[in-house]
């Protein structure tokens, strides 16, 4: 199992000799944990830096239309990379799949979650937090899932809405709301839950989450860009990463 397709990704970016250098990628919010220990085995085996920024995919989307330095996008979406090659901003047939996510409502409370959607109901749970469904996958998936539960309107008037899941998983993570929709992989490390409690969605509730990567133009014939693009295609250790933080992969 490869870690994402990439095919002829190398001939795309790759061009003649140069200098090693560090590499700047902007990386979806979800996806800060995976990186970080992606970036930390990069410079350990090659002695590269990966220079990591996280936040939304939507607000790196209008930060890289008005001239962002990153040269790599980790998206929190598939849509966000193609309208990155549809609007030239990046290059052309390089946007790939590089994980897949999973929903999970969350609490920062141990043994508090219940796996029945009626939990949501329980005056226990004044707040829910949830990312904002127009800007972030993870809030799409999250009302996707209620509506299938009949349950949205019932619990609409209890939600703390975050601008991104970073944000939203902040306000479940600090009590603001009792529980939360959030990504696995905030939440979650070689099986299992890494603090509170949770309860992973069933896959069949919501769209897929496919995240895709795109090489940005300011990536483009670049030996270093390519090098980590191979690196993040082949290595088992970013497999193993990966899959470590609940992903899915193709």
């Amino acid at each position: 199992m490869k870690t994402f397709a990439l095919a002829s990704l190398s001939a795309l970016i790759f061009c003649g000799s140069a200098q090693a250098a560090d590499i700047n990628v902007a990386v979806a919010a979800n996806f800060t944990a995976p990186m970080k220990d992606i970036a930390a085995v990069y410079e350990k085996e090659t002695g590269n830096k990966v220079l990591a920024s996280f936040g939304g995919t939507g607000q790196f989307f209008a930060q890289i239309k008005n001239g962002a330095p990153y040269q790599i996008l980790f998206a929190a979406d598939a849509k966000t990379p193609k309208k990155i090659e549809d609007e030239g901003l990046g290059v052309k047939g390089s946007a790939r799949p590089y994980a897949y996510g999973k929903l999970v409502l969350w609490s920062a409370t141990p043994d508090f979650v219940k796996e029945s959607k009626d939990f949501l109901l329980e005056p226990a749970v004044k707040k829910i937090a949830v990312a904002n469904p127009k800007l972030a996958p993870y809030g799409e998936a999250a009302y996707q899932t209620l509506e299938k539960w009949g349950m949205l309107d019932k619990v609409k008037n209890k939600f703390v809405t975050g601008d991104n899941i970073g944000k939203t998983y902040q306000f479940a993570k600090t009590s603001n709301a009792e529980v939360g929709f959030v990504a696995l992989s905030q939440v979650y490390k070689g099986g299992k839950m890494t603090s509170g409690s949770g309860w992973v969605m069933p896959s069949d509730l919501y769209s897929p989450i496919r995240q895709d990567v795109v090489v940005l133009n300011l990536g483009k014939d670049n030996k270093d860009v390519a090098a980590f693009m191979k690196f993040m295609e082949t290595s088992p250790k970013v497999r193993d990463i990966i899959l470590s933080y609940g992903y899915g992969l193709e």
